[in-house]
């Protein structure tokens, strides 16, 4: 088993490689911005959307990555860099999550543009083991009341920082979404409560999943990345351990996000000597229009009903 492990190892890292070249080719969403509009810059096509829905046409939100991409490797051209430079106000994740644009974002910010990060607009959590192990986790959208903080957070930056901006609009737009998080709030948690607690057990690619957990009580058996970023690579020995895991904890199904090679984590599922499935979620990106994941919104209502097939009896 571990000569098939190693094996895996080395062809998953070509796949992740290949992966990361491609989303950091890709163009950012978003308008390219108007003279008489002020211009919002968005690191993640999450906080884009969510930026969107509290600001509507009033202000131009571009977003720098684009749909299916992986976050913590994520790029961005020369033009991209210079239009932080030029923006009203940069929205950031922050909590280590943009590897790849932390220091534009710095850049933007020393250059006098503010900057706000949805790290420090929640309580964060830290990564309880793996290589991250005592680092803050940036995965903040998997608890939809993180993201209700965030909203909250927003909503006063935005009507101080960008010049023009109808705060009456904005005030009624938050209040608006902060609606509808709620009620997602709701459905989840009415969902995850109907899995047995004894099946609420997650693996995935990687540590991803650490505050959807703590607010809603399932089990982080283990990740094939034992890390908080898609950037590392794992070991023969890792994968010989969460074989291991998942076998002792009876896991049915796998998690993989979307925009990851499954390579690793389907030759995880052959070689553990149990019936695992493997299942992909948009745990990091939104999609393109029409693949499922297209807002926030629509994004957890799909993984939330996807986890809950995958783990229930």
């Amino acid at each position: 088993m571990r000569t098939a492990l190693a094996a895996a190892v080395a062809a998953g890292a070509l796949l992740a490689a290949a992966g990361c070249t491609a989303a950091g080719m890709g163009p950012g969403t978003g308008a390219a911005g108007t003279a008489d509009r002020p211009r919002v810059v968005v690191t993640t096509n999450i906080l884009g959307d969510v930026v969107g829905e509290l600001v509507g046409d009033q202000v131009d939100v571009v977003t720098l990555m684009p749909p299916g991409a992986d976050p913590h490797s994520v790029e961005i051209s020369a033009r991209e860099a210079a239009e932080m430079l030029d923006a009203d106000l940069v929205v950031s994740n922050g909590l280590g999550l943009e590897e790849g644009l932390q220091q534009h974002v710095d850049a933007a910010g020393a250059a006098g543009v503010p900057v706000v990060e949805a790290g420090d607009l929640i309580e964060p959590l830290a990564y309880v083991d793996g290589d991250a192990e005592g680092e803050p986790d940036p995965h903040l959208w998997t608890d939809t009341g993180r993201v209700l903080d965030v909203v909250d957070g927003l909503e006063p930056v935005l009507a101080t920082e960008v010049d023009g901006i109808d705060v009456d609009r904005l005030t009624a737009a938050t209040a608006s979404y902060r609606a509808q998080l709620e009620t997602l709030d709701a459905e989840l948690t009415a969902t995850f409560a109907a899995i047995p607690a004894e099946r609420r057990a997650l693996v995935t690619n990687h540590h991803v999943f650490g505050y959807l957990a703590e607010r809603w009580g399932f089990r982080v058996v283990g990740a094939v990345l034992p890390s908080g970023t898609t950037l590392a690579a794992p070991s023969a020995s890792d994968l010989a351990d969460l074989t291991d895991a998942i076998e002792e904890a009876g896991v049915a199904t796998i998690f993989a996000d979307s925009s990851q090679p499954d390579r690793l984590v389907q030759v995880l599922a052959d070689e553990a000597d149990v019936d695992v499935e493997v299942v992909a979620l948009h745990t990091e990106s939104l999609s393109a229009p029409g693949g499922g994941a297209a807002t926030y919104l629509e994004m957890m209502r799909s993984n939330e009903q996807l986890i809950s097939h995958g783990l229930s009896p």
